[in-house]
Formats: structure tokens, sequence, C-alpha cells
């Protein structure tokens, strides 16, 4: 009979902390920050977090070079976390109490955990098979009252794979970009969990994702149905908007669940995470979304980002970005290697996301290649700053910056120690740990992780 994967994992990994506090003992630690979470059971979150951090142990990690996040780098560092909790960062000279237990991190690097603002991963989950496809509910070009979380397959192995391989630690899974309006996103803390309430990031806001461009218009238009054009595609967000804001003001007789959605992104409450590739495009969804008034909080993919660098930083919009994905599709043919670096130097929130199973594994490096490609243009980006492209500025446009992406006091301990610097090809999660609980060891096979469908397949899940 298979094991359940919390067996496996709460039963072979010796798992560490969680919370914050002073340096002077692990237990006059106070809890870590949490985002504000909504009335459980309410018709705001009817499905609440039951997420718990698992255990862990007080920890120093000691001699090695550490970024921040927030753009912040201290050769020969100490990280404390206790609790759950980052319990202070400083240099060599940073007092370690008696209690925490120590880890040699000369030679090596700390950065907080990595996020990955757009996966599909549980939704599309691996093998990738037809039976598994529920990220795209493709019946209609809105359909904003379908949530991500409601087709999310917790034993997807996609999850152990971007942590082991990846680093990240908390990721935002969508659906996907059919439909003008695809539904809520939800966040996850990539940790083994039964259920999806199990791994929801508590407090986290919800986004809905919406999409503009060639996908809607060709899903469509091939059924002969609007939107067929661009202009179609417009047309139907600005109507969809107009019932939104009606309903929102009162003028309803029974619960719309995808009026509810919208409802919450005219109050405020829910971000729009928006696929959208063409400068000229997110023009254009600027313009609408002033005049529906919602804001916009990242673009994703927005491979022309560069031609607008100005319109986004004055918008307070950011750019979730590839380094170098181009020409897959039209919309993605005027893509340039140089984006992120152009984007950066403008003053723009850059996001390196993965929308992949694979590219999930490897964001480090992809932040590496747009930043070479930016110092080949001449434009020299700092490595402690490039780093905050796949943590802070991820956890910034997901609404969830108070508690976590960067190293701080108080704040979340999801912490990476890479065994190189992480922007090298041959650097790899050597540690990982989320809410100070150590959920990845490369040099202990039984703090791998795997999942309960890999346990039934022949050769894996030799956890001894």
């Amino acid at each position: 009979m298979r094991k359940t994967i919390l067996a496996i994992i709460a039963g072979a990994m010796v798992l560490s902390g969680c919370g914050a506090g002073e340096v002077k003992s692990a237990s006059a630690a106070p809890a870590p920050a949490a985002a504000p979470a909504q009335e459980r059971g309410s018709i705001d979150d009817p499905y609440p977090s039951t997420y718990k951090p698992y255990p862990g142990v007080p920890t120093a990690l000691v001699g090695a070079t550490v970024y921040d996040g927030a753009g912040g780098q201290i050769d020969n560092g100490t990280v404390l976390f206790a609790n759950g909790a980052v319990v202070a960062i400083g240099d060599a000279s940073l007092p370690i109490p008696d209690d925490f237990q120590r880890i040699d991190g000369t030679g090596k690097f700390v950065t907080p955990g990595v996020i990955d603002i757009h996966s599909h991963l549980g939704d599309y989950p691996s093998p990738a098979v037809e039976a598994n496809a529920d990220g795209n509910e493709m019946t209609s070009p809105t359909t904003p009252q379908v949530w991500a979380e409601h087709s999310v397959w917790p034993q997807d192995p996609g999850f152990t794979r971007a942590l082991a391989n990846g680093g990240v630690t908390s990721l935002e899974i969508l659906p996907g970009s059919g439909n003008l309006m695809g539904g809520r996103s939800v966040t996850l803390k990539n940790v083994p969990a039964r259920t999806v309430q199990g791994m929801k990031f508590p407090g986290a806001p919800y986004a809905l994702k919406m999409a503009c461009g060639e996908n809607p218009k060709r899903v469509y238009g091939s059924k002969g149905q609007s939107p067929m054009t661009r202009m179609g595609n417009i047309a139907v967000d600005r109507q969809t908007w107009l019932d939104a804001k009606a309903y929102a003001a009162g003028d309803r007789k029974q619960r719309d669940l995808g009026k509810e959605t919208l409802a919450g992104v005219l109050d405020g409450k829910i971000l729009v995470q928006n696929h959208c590739y063409r400068a000229d495009e997110m023009a254009i969804v600027i313009d609408m979304a002033k005049e529906m008034g919602y804001h916009v909080t990242a673009f994703h993919h927005a491979v022309e980002a560069y031609k607008i660098a100005d319109l986004l930083r004055a918008n307070n919009i950011c750019a979730a970005v590839w380094s170098d994905w181009y020409g897959f599709k039209m919309e993605a043919y005027d893509a340039i290697p140089e984006n992120a670096a152009l984007l950066a130097k403008a003053g723009v929130c850059v996001i390196i996301h993965s929308d992949d199973e694979n590219g999930i594994q490897r964001l480090n490096q992809d932040a590496a290649r747009a930043q070479a490609a930016g110092k080949r243009m001449g434009i020299d980006i700092p490595d402690r700053q490039v780093i905050g492209w796949f943590t802070l500025n991820a956890a910034k446009a997901m609404g969830i910056d108070k508690v976590t992406g960067s190293l701080a006091h108080g704040k979340m301990a999801d912490v990476v120690l890479w065994n190189g610097n992480p922007l090298s090809v041959y650097a790899r999660p050597e540690k990982v740990w989320i809410d100070g609980a150590l959920m990845f060891d490369a040099d202990n096979p039984k703090r791998r992780p795997v999942s309960d469908f890999e346990l039934g397949q022949p050769g894996e899940g030799d956890v001894k």
C-alpha cells in the first residue's frame, strides 16, 4: 500500500524552525508576521488556509555571502532564524545564542526563498496528459467565477522538483490564458500537504488572471464566437466590467460568483495579474483599467514591456518576464533578451517568472541570462539587485512582501543556502527552509521530498 506524502515527509525528514525574535534566545522569539487573513468561512474566504509550518530548530547560517533580496549584500554574513521567522541578519560579529544550530556557509550563498509569480503547477501537473489538464475553463471568454485552487493537485511532482532544484518556497498558481478573464489565482507555500488548503499561503490576497492578445481571440474566433479580434477582446472586457460595477453598486438579485470576484477587484481586495505581450495592448489595458476603476498589478510575459517602461513605472505596474523566450507566436516576435535590464534601468519593478514546470526549477539562471544580456549592452546590474527579480519583487506583486520575499527581522524564514553564487549556471540549492523548517537537504537523502504519486512509479520514491 502506498504511503501518503505526509507520512513519508514527516517520518523521513527531520524538519527545522519557525518565528521571529530577539537574538538572546529562540524561546523569546515572537511569532512571525502574518498577512491579514479574511474571516474564516466568510464569503471572502470560504476555503481558508489550513497551512501550519513544519517543525524546526533555531538555526544560524554563518560565513556565507548573504543577498537579502532587497538589494543588500553581506559578505561573511550571519542569518539567524527561529520559530518560523528571521531573528536577525548581520556580519560575522552578530552574536549567536547557544541554543542555535550552526551551519557553516563558507564559500556559499544565502538568499530568500525563490518565488514564482506565474505557475500552473497542480492545475497542469505532471504527467501532462489530457486527464490532468485543469487550468483553462474555456467555455466562455470570461470565467471569473472559477478558482485555480479547485483544480490544484497537491501530489504534482513539479512541486517537489521546484523546491529541490529551484529553491522555490512560494508560488502563485494562475488559471490559463485561453480566456479574457480566466478566474482567481491562489498563492501556495511549497510544502507537502494532502489538500490545497494545507498549502495555501495564509492571508495572501487572491488575484484575477486576465489575458489579452492572441490567445482569447484564437480560442473563440476558431469557434466562430466573440471575441474574434483584439477590438472584440476589449469590448467584451469593458461590458463585463460595466456589469460588475452595477453588481458592486447593489444591482443584484442573487449571488453571482463571477461578479463577486470582479467586485473584489474593484474594491481593491483582489489583485490583477494580466497576461499581455505587446506594448500597444498593455497601454490599452492601462487605459481600460483607469476607465473601469481597477489597477493592474503586473503584466505577465510582457515581451515588449521595454517599449513602454515609462508607462509601467508611472502606473506602478510590474513586468513579469522571461529572459529570452521569443518567436513562438506573432505577439512574441519583438521580444529582446535585454528587456528585463532595460526595464530595471528605467526603474520598473522587474520579475522573472516561469509559466513552465521546468523553467520554475531555474528562475535563478533565467535571471542571470537577463542580467548578462543587459551587461552586453552596457547596463551593469549588480547581483544583489538581480536576486530581487525572483524574490522580493515577486512578493510585492503578489501582495505578500510584508511577510516574505526578503531576509529581514520578523519575516518568514523562507531561506535558501546555495552551494555557489545563485546566478551561476553551476549553482544549486543545498538546503531550503520554509518558515524555518528544513524541507530539502541535498546532502541527506531522507530530506528530499517525494510526492505520493511518484511512490507508485517504478524506480521512484526510494526514500530510505
